[in-house]
């Protein structure tokens, strides 16, 4: 099944992927693009809607779940 894109922002993309058998409810995913391939790979599978609408919306939360330790929530001094 091709991805639906909700979002593509600042090097993320979210989707949702069809529905989750286990409960009904869409499958949402964060994605991230190879910098080689130029391939999107799932980088976190969302619990909820709500947290993947949160990631949409507060891009260093988005960070803060790169499996990468992207830098988020640098404090400005």
């Amino acid at each position: 099944m091709k991805p639906k894109v909700l979002l593509e922002r600042e090097g993320y993309r979210f989707v949702e992927v069809g529905i989750l058998e286990i409960n009904g409810k869409p499958d949402y995913r964060m994605q991230k693009q190879n910098e080689y391939t130029k391939r999107w790979n799932d980088i976190y599978l969302f619990d909820n809607s709500l947290q993947c609408t949160t990631a949409m919306e507060d891009i260093d939360y988005a960070r803060w779940l790169d499996p990468d330790r992207v830098p988020c929530y640098i404090k400005d001094d």
